[in-house]
């Protein structure tokens, strides 16, 4: 161990002397600090210059003095919205206004029907309820209570296979994450070990520039310092570190010409299929035509074959054809024709073309009343039920049938098994997606890497390269000494490896 003795002589005669002693030894060394620091004649900022590297003359960004006003719009939707909604409801007041004129005078058979309300019991516990307040009695008790308690089981129990579907699914989701943020770690500590490599890479590379200006070589007398110009400097700051880090070339331009053939072809195909669908339309306008024709053919043999004994059915038949052919053109005038030729008497035949000709002008028809109802616009109930439980329902109606039992047992197990293999299914299907999904995002974030990579290689040359060009600019004026140069050039060093952007971010 080297020891320094004047140090030490110094430290014992620091021990030795008094409080008046060591505040007189400050005084003196405060006066020497002041005299050639603070009340230094000449004073410059130079040297803090070439520390910070401050250039000469830098403008601020263009984007500092911009003045982007703010419109307040927030009123202006919900104004909107009021005033919609007002116009709206006077909207549909003056459609109700009109369609009130509209049907003052309109033509009895131009009314629609009336409509009777169908209340479709279509779930088998409202039919149950139903039944029970319909009909009170035991049996109707008895298998309603035991469907509505069937409904708790299969609830209860679908309630508990949902819950355990969702806890298995969030323990797999939970290792799928786990192994995918396992599996990231390795593709983070690329990226941080390849920002490392990056500002090594720089300090490397601007190192030895820098050693070039500060000792240039003496086979380039010709340049000082063998420095670059700002043309070579331009030039060399736009290359790469790595020519692995480059930019990847770009996916070549889609075939035109292919491009060119598919509008043809498409085009093609558009007017040939137009041309398909008007042939199919004017054969069918032909074949409608034939129908027609067939048909009047029809009613003209039956009117002429139509006796006493057959007017019954005759009537119901022509009925029939004439509404089938209501459409065809001039159909007032085939119908009175081919009624005046009926062999009936003219009572009959008058009757008869009145309740034709009004069904033909009639807009609307009574809908089937054991779908609708009889139109009388009162309530109507129906229970056309899909539910496994009715059967449960019909065998406790009637447990003598084992064929009632058979369907439940049978319809139930199929429900059961088709619910369960739906669950299991839905379970599967959502893990397999998760760990592809996990996949996926694992292949993105090492794709991703190196476009991170590239991100920061060129923020930071964005924050290195003015403070370089300065540097350049130094140089070719001549006007800094090399120890001046040294000072810029350590703290460019200093700026590559500590400054933005940093390596934790």
């Amino acid at each position: 161990m080297n020891i320094n003795p004047f140090a030490n002589e110094q430290l014992i005669q620091h021990r030795n002397m008094t409080q008046s002693q060591k505040r007189n030894i400050n005084s003196t060394r405060e006066g020497v600090v002041v005299n050639s620091f603070v009340k230094d004649n000449e004073v410059s900022l130079s040297n803090l210059k070439d520390t910070f590297i401050i250039s000469d003359d830098t403008s601020m960004p263009a984007q500092l003095y911009k003045d982007n006003q703010i419109v307040d719009k927030k009123l202006l939707p919900l104004s909107t919205v009021a005033l919609g909604v007002m116009g709206a409801i006077a909207g549909l007041t003056g459609f109700v206004r009109y369609s009130a004129k509209a049907s003052k005078n309109l033509a009895k058979e131009k009314w629609l029907p009336a409509v009777t309300r169908n209340v479709n019991l279509s779930k088998e516990t409202s039919q149950v309820i139903y039944q029970m307040v319909q009909s009170p009695n035991s049996k109707t008790f008895i298998a309603g209570a035991g469907v509505l308690t069937l409904s708790a089981m299969a609830f209860m129990g679908k309630t508990f296979f949902d819950g355990y579907k969702d806890i298995w699914v969030k323990r797999k989701e939970a290792n799928i994450q786990k192994n995918l943020q396992e599996n990231l770690i390795a593709v983070e500590t690329q990226s941080f070990s390849g920002k490392m490599q990056i500002i090594r890479s720089m300090l490397s590379k601007y190192t030895k520039e820098f050693e070039g200006f500060l000792n240039p070589p003496e086979e380039k007398p010709n340049t000082p310092f063998g420095r670059k110009t700002f043309a070579q400097f331009a030039f060399s700051a736009n290359e790469n570190f790595d020519p692995s880090q480059r930019e990847m070339p770009k996916a070549k331009g889609v075939n035109n010409f292919g491009n060119i053939l598919l509008g043809i072809g498409t085009l093609v195909g558009i007017v040939g299929l137009g041309f398909l669908s008007l042939k199919n339309l004017t054969k069918s306008k032909m074949h409608l035509q034939e129908s027609l024709e067939n048909t009047k053919k029809a009613i003209s043999q039956i009117v002429k074959t139509s006796t006493n004994e057959t007017k019954s059915s005759d009537a119901e038949n022509l009925e029939h054809m004439f509404v089938e052919i209501e459409n065809a053109k001039g159909i007032k005038e085939f119908v009175k024709e081919q009624i005046l030729a009926l062999n009936w008497t003219d009572k009959e035949k008058a009757d008869f073309e009145k309740k034709v000709i009004e069904k033909i002008e009639t807009s609307t028809t009574k809908v089937n009343p054991n779908i609708g109802g009889d139109g009388t616009p009162k309530p109507a109930f129906n229970s056309f039920v899909d539910d496994y439980k009715a059967f449960f329902y019909n065998w406790l109606l009637d447990t003598s049938n084992p064929q009632f039992g058979l369907l439940f047992g049978g319809i139930t197990g199929i429900t059961a098994i088709g619910y369960g293999g739906k669950l299991a299914g839905e379970a599967l299907k959502e893990v397999q997606v998760k760990k592809i999904n996990a996949q996926t995002e694992l292949d993105l974030q090492k794709r991703l890497v190196s476009t991170e990579l590239r991100n920061f290689k060129a923020k930071k040359d964005s924050a290195i390269n003015p403070l370089v060009k300065e540097f350049y600019k130094q140089v070719d004026s001549g006007k800094r000494t090399k120890d001046e140069l040294k000072t810029m050039a350590e703290n460019i060093l200093f700026e590559v490896k500590n400054g933005p952007p940093f390596v934790y971010s």
